[in-house]
């Protein structure tokens, strides 16, 4: 069969009219800091014509993805960056932000994301949900940054139907993104329906899950892919964009890079039948954490449980 690859990377509209590329690179390095590789990865995606580009506070490599956008001579305005508020500075959001731009020192940020809806003290200690900074106070400090004019636009990451309930009622600026992980285990349906509500889009972090990931010796995945003759993480992104989500991926090898970025297009039979792997037996669930935490007993992720964050699904 002749394979339809998209022709170009879409772009995604954000409920304020600002435009991201739907496929973009993850700059999380699966280690804190990670530095110099951080900066070469970026430069060769560069290369090969990735142009939105997902770091963090949290990440230690601001300074890093900031260099290698800065010295590839592509303008700015051509540019999609997004980082994101660390759990330790809920407290002082406009020095963090400003923290985060010097580092970058990319003119402006496109796309600023509270990382964690949990908060952390100077200590280290996680604040219980309705200790202040609350998400919700920290959201309220995130909307005096679109003031400044060095953010585009703000957004929330790990949020569920649970937090974004608590959070809604008391925003002024709607979160023009949701980034949360996003896969064939883990299609998130109710909360893609939800967010779709609310003009929120959905980006998919872990789109191809974590190392050694089952999604990619998967039987409906691989058979899609033998038969399109693409790779099994091709098959995993195109679904990714199919359903309307963007994907954040993150690869050092150009050779990945390349093959990540060519898109194809399902016939409605395959697209369905992704759609229905997580209803299979124990595959709706996280592939991206390790879970080794527990808070009264139930498992936990950075300081609240599944159940405080509205994750109800399974773990590995």
């Amino acid at each position: 069969m002749t394979t339809e690859f998209l022709s170009s990377t879409p772009l995604i509209a954000l409920n304020n009219g600002q435009k991201m590329p739907a496929v973009g690179l993850g700059c999380w390095m699966g280690s804190y800091g990670e530095g110099e590789r951080c900066e070469q990865m970026v430069r060769t995606a560069l290369k090969v014509g990735y142009r939105h580009f997902d770091t963090a506070a949290g990440y230690q490599n601001e300074e890093h993805t900031g260099k290698a956008l800065r010295e590839s001579g592509i303008p700015r305005s051509e540019i999609f960056l997004t980082t994101k508020l660390a759990n330790t500075d809920h407290h002082r959001v406009k020095e963090a932000f400003e923290a985060s731009l010097a580092r970058l020192n990319c003119e402006y940020v496109d796309l600023y994301l509270m990382h964690w809806p949990q908060a952390q003290d100077e200590s280290g200690r996680v604040l219980k949900q309705e200790e202040s900074p609350t998400f919700v106070e920290t959201w309220r400090e995130m909307e005096k940054l679109l003031d400044t004019g060095k953010v585009k636009s703000i957004g929330v990451s790990n949020f569920s139907v649970k937090t974004f309930d608590a959070l809604l009622p008391h925003v002024n600026v709607v979160p023009a993104v949701n980034q949360v992980q996003l896969h064939p285990y883990l299609p998130q349906v109710e909360l893609m329906d939800y967010c779709t509500s609310k003009g929120i889009h959905l980006t998919a972090y872990s789109p191809l899950g974590q190392t050694n990931s089952p999604l990619f010796t998967d039987e409906t995945i691989v058979r899609i892919a033998e038969k399109y003759d693409v790779t099994t993480g091709q098959v995993l992104l195109s679904w990714g964009i199919q359903r309307g989500t963007s994907v954040i991926p993150k690869s050092e090898r150009e050779e990945r890079l390349r093959t990540n970025f060519k898109l194809l297009k399902f016939d409605s039979e395959d697209f369905e039948a992704i759609n229905a792997i997580h209803k299979q037996p124990g595959k709706n669930k996280n592939v991206a954490y390790r879970m080794g935490t527990y808070v009264d007993g139930k498992p936990a992720l950075f300081g609240w449980t599944y159940e405080q964050l509205g994750w109800e699904y399974e773990y590995e």
